[in-house]
């Protein structure tokens, strides 16, 4: 029997490959607080049907290549324009913060430098 998942298509720039991030939430074992993690899976769409945004049924295949794992079943809701769009600015906001922390600090000159 093979496994299948759904999951949200995230990467759509490769051919014939989607980047799918499948969801899953758990309980810790030793602090027992629930953990939102998700599982990354590289997928095989032969039609290229799938777009960024798509909720997508996947199921596990033989190896494709060294990270393709799985094949595209079927597209279980596609996604709306306003919906891509609004993850679209949420991940570019997340990349704006993550380069405002990483810049280092500008010195600031006083009257010592002078």
């Amino acid at each position: 029997m093979r496994r299948t998942l759904i999951g949200i298509v995230t990467g759509d720039q490769r051919v014939k490959t989607r980047r799918v991030e499948v969801a899953r939430q758990y309980r810790h074992p030793k602090y027992g607080k629930i953990v939102r993690a998700r599982t990354v899976c590289h997928v095989h769409d032969e039609q290229e049907e799938s777009k960024a945004g798509d909720q997508v049924e996947i199921v596990e295949c033989r190896p494709r290549s060294r990270l393709k794992r799985w094949e595209l079943q079927r597209i279980v809701k596609a996604a709306t324009s306003m919906e891509v769009a609004a993850a679209a600015a949420d991940a570019s906001a997340e990349e704006e913060e993550t380069v405002a922390e990483e810049a280092p600090a500008e010195p600031t000159e006083t009257a010592e430098q002078e």
